[in-house]
């Protein structure tokens, strides 16, 4: 699982297609937007690092090609539509209100908001919300959508709000379906973008895998697979987050299946789930390196075991690591019938992750298949409860009130056969980020299920996630620095 110091995930992808290019690979790279919560928060940059890096780097994670302002904007169009709705006599009978607004920043202050307040003119109070744009279904629609009439008829089934008859209201019945997609006619195209070694890189949407199904778009996907032989592409998180839903849900709507899967890892994180000093984590302990390897056991039994996916991982090297810590990661992985490459490519760019991309070679030639956790004919309580037990380890899944209710209500919308997205946190597998190592045998908390027609899936939200995060105590944001020619200092 990820922890806070980071992995360095798109380090190791642009690495290894670097690698391969070097090796005279076609290869082309799809990733994921940088979402600006993230840069200002706690994350920073999501270029990459290093040699290994996307190239202009700022231009990328400062709003890029303005896909998240668009999809913020069709987002908000719907919002304003509804409120305006309400406003004119209200001809539709909205009653309960599902749709939420969205921005591009982490700010916990606006999850819970009130609107209307000015007076009559100013439109009709009602208790509202923030998600943030990476969690909003525009977002999830735009990057499974194959095509605009597709995209279209995907927003124009979002469900937005129950009338006073409890009868469900789409983007349909306000009638702006279109002028949501005019807004995102740009958006819905690729990007492309290329590494410091001049590597191919299609870069488009953006999900979180904690909050959404943290994937970069299917359209971007498949038009990478037409362009190369390699296409190296990522999934946000652990591999009980971003791998699950990119192998239950990306894979069967874009109907492609990968060749190899890549796992990152690195010693100090293995360490951090071990429960090692926080303090002392860059020195050497073995103690803490023993028991907290098998988080890093616990990815490769759900990737290898459960999806039965061909795996090797990728162990992102520091000048801290010792022979003896690598050495120990290297044996464990063997014993589990798993290849480990030392990746380098930080600092020598695409030559530091050639044995990376020699052994996925290797990994792409044998036989592929995906084990899906559950079948699409499971009821949404079971697919849930597949999800929770078999990939996180859960020992008991409850369902708190209005989830329950949520429930009955997908029975009765026969919206049953939709695959679930479940919102967790990303450190650790079970719904408590302080259960660190190899969770097991734990009660997983179901709080709500958000129903996403226009996206295809039910989101189920768990434990103490949030669709809006909010700022730590010390933001990104206090470290970044620019001067008077407009140089920018800390954004990565």
């Amino acid at each position: 699982n990820p922890t806070p110091y980071g992995e360095g995930k798109t380090t190791m992808s642009i690495g290894l297609a670097d690698a391969l290019n070097s090796l005279n690979k076609k290869v082309c790279l799809a990733l994921r937007e940088p979402s600006l919560g993230p840069v200002f928060g706690i994350k920073g940059g999501a270029a990459g690092g290093g040699y290994s890096q996307l190239a202009p780097m700022e231009d990328l994670n400062l709003h890029f090609t303005g896909d998240f302002h668009a999809i913020t904007s069709a987002n908000n169009l719907i919002s304003a539509m509804i409120d305006n709705s309400l406003y004119q006599e209200n001809p539709l009978k909205i009653e309960k209100i599902l749709w939420k607004r969205c921005m591009d920043m982490n700010d916990r202050a606006l999850r819970f908001i009130t609107v209307g307040q000015g007076g009559r003119t100013d439109g009709v109070p009602r208790e509202d919300g923030f998600n943030i744009t990476a969690a909003s279904e525009i977002m999830a629609v735009l990057c499974l959508a194959t095509s605009l009439s597709d995209l279209k008829e995907r927003v124009a089934n979002i469900m937005v709000a129950y009338d006073s008859d409890k009868k469900p209201i789409y983007v349909r019945d306000l009638g702006c379906q279109d002028a949501v997609c005019i807004l995102l006619k740009d958006a819905i195209k690729p990007n492309l973008f290329q590494t410091l070694e001049h590597t191919p890189t299609l870069v488009h949407g953006g999900p979180f895998a904690n909050i959404a199904h943290g994937c970069n778009s299917v359209i971007a996907t498949k038009t990478a697979l037409n362009l190369a032989d390699y296409v190296i592409t990522e999934a946000g998180f652990g591999s009980e987050l971003g791998a699950e839903k990119f192998l239950d849900i990306k894979c069967r709507v874009a109907e492609i299946k990968p060749s190899a899967v890549v796992l990152v890892s690195t010693i100090r994180s293995l360490k951090y789930n071990g429960e090692a000093n926080k303090d002392e984590i860059t020195k050497p302990d073995m103690n803490a390196l023993k028991k907290g390897i098998e988080n890093l056991g616990g990815h490769i039994e759900n990737l290898k075991g459960k999806f039965g996916q061909n795996v090797v991982v990728a162990l992102n090297k520091f000048g801290f690591d010792t022979d003896e810590e690598i050495n120990f990661v290297k044996e464990y992985c063997r014993e589990l019938g798993v290849e480990v490459a030392v990746c380098e490519n930080f600092l020598k760019g695409g030559k530091g992750a050639i044995e990376l991309a020699e052994l996925v070679l290797k990994a792409c030639d044998k036989p592929s298949k995906i084990n899906f956790t559950y079948e699409m004919s499971d009821d949404t309580k079971t697919k849930i409860e597949k999800v929770a037990k078999e990939i996180y380890g859960a020992g008991e899944v409850v369902f708190e009130e209005a989830a329950l209710k949520k429930l009955e209500m997908i029975k009765e919308l026969n919206l049953s056969h939709l695959p679930v997205c479940i919102a967790k946190t990303q450190y650790s597998f079970s719904d408590d980020a302080k259960l660190l190592g190899r969770a097991k045998g734990f009660t997983f908390s179901v709080k709500d299920l958000d129903i996403r027609t226009g996206a295809g899936f039910i989101v189920a939200v768990c434990g103490k996630i949030m669709l809006m995060p909010g700022l730590p105590k010390v933001p990104a944001a206090v470290n970044m620095k620019i001067d008077a020619d407009g140089k920018i200092d800390g954004l990565s």
